[in-house]
């Protein structure tokens, strides 16, 4: 059985049908559940969208399925704000191979990584049809000089971020294809759970092969776990949306809540932001 045939089977006799409920496309996420809302709140205005609008917002912006919103060496001008659609955060070696570090869902932030060395460090290249808010840099950080609470909301946006790369450090580390694909299963979970989006059932925009350099394992590994999932009954899938049957089975198989320290992390990730 080759590579396609493995990743093409499906559960057809579930059909997901609350696809437009539980995660919309198309429509834009509400502010309140955006990584930058709480960056408005010092502002003094009860309206995060109006807050960001008029005073750190320079403009939206959407991109089509594989384009780029930055790559490494560009000059610094945005913090992007995630608002629909997703994106992968990419590095290139010389030899043209490519690490995936992260996919970003609606409610994230692009771009963090910049404010030292003034350029970005990494690609960002859309994985679907994505809206953003471009939250202009330079504004921000006069912001930030006249109001001190806003420096210490981005600490706090900032340090949520390491928590997760921590936690992928925790994922990455000396475990089984089936521990790895449940515990990014589990994580995703989470993510969408915090942004207000249905914790069991989403779309996975990113491939097989994405999810697979992401973690470190073959493409053909990736559709090899995923359809002993779904005989499992652990996962219902049709094309790139996927239902998550058993979070309590997936997340006992990923074993990356055990202990003080990983539980600290799983909270801190999970949190509203």
């Amino acid at each position: 059985m080759n590579v396609s045939s493995i990743c093409a089977g499906r559960d057809q006799s579930e059909p997901l049908q609350r696809r437009a409920k539980t995660q919309p496309s198309c429509d834009a996420l509400a502010c309140r559940y955006c990584g930058i809302y709480k960056l408005c709140l010092p502002l003094g205005l009860e309206r995060a969208d109006s807050t960001l609008l008029d005073s750190i917002v320079r403009r939206k912006a959407v991109f089509k399925r594989g384009q780029l919103l930055f790559r490494p060496g560009q000059r610094f001008e945005y913090v992007y704000a995630i608002r629909s659609g997703s994106v992968k955060s990419y590095l290139c070696a010389e030899d043209g191979r490519t690490q995936i570090t992260g996919f970003h869902i609606a409610g994230e932030l692009l771009g963090l990584s910049a404010f030292p060395a003034r350029e970005y460090s990494c690609e960002a290249r859309a994985l679907e049809t994505t809206s953003v808010c471009m939250v202009d840099a330079a504004r921000f950080e006069e912001l930030a000089q006249e109001v001190p609470a806003l420096q210490y909301q981005m600490l706090i946006i900032m340090s949520r971020q390491i928590c997760q790369d921590e936690e992928l450090m925790l994922l990455l580390g000396k475990r089984s294809a089936e521990e790895k694909l449940a515990g990014y299963l589990v994580g995703l979970s989470r993510r969408y759970a915090s942004r207000n989006y249905s914790p069991t059932e989403f779309h996975l925009s990113m491939s097989r092969g994405d999810i697979g350099n992401y973690l470190g394992i073959a493409e053909e590994t990736v559709c090899r776990v995923l359809a002993r999932f779904r005989k499992d009954k652990l996962i219902t899938t049709q094309r790139r949306h996927i239902r998550l049957n058993d979070i309590k089975r997936l997340s006992a198989m990923a074993d990356i809540f055990a202990g003080a320290r990983t539980a600290q992390v799983r909270k801190a990730v999970a949190g509203p932001v």
